[in-house]
């Protein structure tokens, strides 16, 4: 996992005691909750950089971007 660093909140003390009786690893509920979280905005910052890169490349003649595959390709070994 690497290097780790110590995250603090405060939450209810009704709801430490409901976790603590669920045998709930707060800990890992939290790491789970943080990676899906940071998973959801890159996913979002990656559609919204697409969305970006359609605009500019539909401005773009599609013979054009035919051409630059075609010399893509040919240049390969």
């Amino acid at each position: 996992m690497g290097k780790l660093v110590v995250v603090t909140s405060k939450i209810p003390v009704d709801l430490k005691t409901r976790l603590r009786r669920l045998n709930v690893n707060v800990s890992e509920v939290i790491r789970d909750a943080l990676e899906a979280e940071a998973e959801r905005l890159e996913m979002e910052r990656l559609k919204r950089l697409s969305e970006e890169a359609a605009v500019i490349l539909q401005k773009i003649p599609s013979e054009e971007l035919v051409e630059s595959i075609r010399i893509g390709r040919e240049s390969r070994p």
